[in-house]
């Protein structure tokens, strides 16, 4: 029962972010709910191997989490 139960309860949403250097290179990534503590940590739209090492595209980053797109699921749960 709580199986069936835990299909209709609703998730988190993971989130992307990278980890940039001084310099603006990409270091690390990672995918949470939360954004990451410290420093150097920016949201990005999704991970991409290779970018590590090398600067994050121009369209790499998350604007701004409350004018993103919602996805055509979420916008159907909603309606």
């Amino acid at each position: 029962m709580r199986h069936l139960i835990s299909l209709f309860a609703p998730r988190p949403l993971h989130r992307c972010f990278a980890l940039l250097d001084r310099n603006g290179r990409c270091q690390a990534f990672r995918q949470c709910s939360l954004q990451p503590m410290g420093d150097g940590w920016v949201e990005i739209e999704e991970i991409r191997l290779n970018w590590l090492n090398q600067p994050l595209p121009a369209g790499a980053r998350v604007v701004s989490r409350q004018h993103r797109p919602r996805s055509r699921a979420q916008h159907l749960m909603t309606t």
